[in-house]
């Protein structure tokens, strides 16, 4: 398998990205793309229950940069192509990092470069995600970041 380098713009998450602030899908840089198509699952792999998954999304044509702020639609036709499933709050479309209080926990962004789109429905979960892309992967890279909530109790969100 060929590996794909992937950037974040960051190593600890701004507020933006997380459920303390806009809860808004960061950008992603991607180099060294050489599939049709891609793939991100991101997970909290530190969750008390075992891996949690925030976002996942697919059938993305190739690209070197996914932008920041993606609509939280299952069948997203701008700012890029791309379906999305239904992450492990019940939700489609990305949901930040919202660790418990006086916690930090690693997030995993895994993207595939895939060569063929997957023939898998609008809201599927990460289980149903891993069987229709399994035989399609070609590429694979990785990266991390944190995101850690103080002790303090935290002011009350609108």
């Amino acid at each position: 398998m060929e590996p794909l380098t992937v950037i974040l713009n960051f190593g600890v998450f701004p507020v933006e990205h997380t459920c303390d602030g806009a809860n808004r899908s960061p950008a992603i840089t991607i180099l060294g793309v050489k599939t049709p198509y891609l793939a991100i699952v991101m997970e909290d792999p530190d969750a008390s229950r075992g891996a949690f998954t925030h976002w996942i999304i697919w059938n993305i044509p190739a690209a070197e940069r996914i932008p920041e702020g993606l609509p939280t639609e299952s069948i997203l036709s701008e700012p890029i192509t791309a379906v999305q499933g239904t992450n492990d709050s019940g939700k489609v479309g990305y949901t930040g990092p919202c660790p418990p209080q006086g916690e930090s926990h690693r997030y995993l962004f895994r993207i595939y470069g895939l060569d063929a789109p997957l023939n898998l429905p609008p809201g599927a979960d990460r289980i149903a995600l891993g069987r229709a892309m399994g035989d399609v992967i070609r590429q694979y890279g990785e990266a991390a970041a944190a995101y850690g909530r103080s002790s303090e109790e935290m002011p009350p969100r609108c």
